[in-house]
């Protein structure tokens, strides 16, 4: 599937994880796209990824350093599509409990924490998507689809309509998330498949 026309669609380089992976999940759907840590072209992008693995606090200095934080919410509130991912999506979110408390970027009101569960932690594995709501980024895909997840900590969004898919993992905890146009999945799409491809295709077209 090829990229739209006049699509700049940017993954934002942070210092907090592996893109490659990402970039080529989007090489295989045919989409162009570019890995990036200028704010000069990220704040020309029509959509923005934003992956990352690791910690909370380290992923947001890293961010600030590189004065990307102000460039991501200038671009969201000029209504250009955000898609965290995994470390990504938490950073949307007002707070995290990782390491002390540490503030997001606040596109997403509510807080990250981490899972207190008898089960292992981190959470590693396939675990299934259950709907909650509807949205252009889980459009056409199968319900109960499964993902590919790694992760301890888990948000919590203020508002349960911002959820678009929950996940049992000892408890029930929010896996995708959307509020207006910025998008978030715990999970990775670049190895979940067929349902991470299909996901990654529907923010391409939205």
């Amino acid at each position: 599937m090829p990229s739209f026309k006049n699509d700049r669609i940017v993954i934002i380089d942070y210092g907090a994880g592996n893109l490659k992976n990402l970039k080529n999940a989007f090489d295989f759907l045919n989409v162009s796209t570019e890995i990036t840590s200028d704010p000069n072209i990220v704040i020309q992008a029509s959509k923005m990824l934003l992956p990352g693995v690791g910690a909370f606090g380290f992923a947001m200095e890293n961010l600030k350093s590189k004065k990307l934080d102000e460039v991501i919410i200038k671009n969201v509130q000029n209504g250009i599509p955000l898609f965290g991912i995994c470390l990504g999506m938490q950073l949307l979110f007002t707070e995290s409990e990782e390491a002390g408390r540490h503030c997001g970027l606040n596109l997403v009101p509510g807080k990250v924490v981490r899972f207190e569960i008898a089960l292992k932690v981190p959470h590693i594995g396939w675990n299934t998507l259950i709907k909650q709501h509807d949205s252009p980024l889980i459009r056409d895909l199968k319900d109960d689809s499964d993902a590919y997840f790694v992760h301890s900590y888990h948000c919590v969004p203020d508002d349960p309509k911002n959820m678009i898919t929950e996940t049992e993992y000892g408890i029930k905890f929010c896996s995708m998330v959307q509020r207006n146009h910025v998008f978030g999945a715990q999970f990775h799409p670049e190895k979940s498949q067929e349902v991470g491809l299909k996901i990654l295709q529907n923010f391409v077209e939205l």
